[in-house]
């Protein structure tokens, strides 16, 4: 089962991206380093509850 999930920045805490992940394999949230254009840099995106 796949669930819509939220990514936001670390730094600035705004919500840029937005992806799916299998919620059974992957109980922990999602954390991946993406482009914030806010920030202007490479910062780490966490899922949001």
């Amino acid at each position: 089962m796949r669930r819509k999930v939220v990514l936001a920045c670390v730094d600035c805490l705004s919500r840029n991206y937005s992806t799916d992940k299998n919620k059974t394999e992957n109980a922990e949230r999602l954390e991946v380093r993406k482009f914030c254009k806010r920030c202007g840099a490479h910062t780490l995106h966490r899922e949001t509850k």
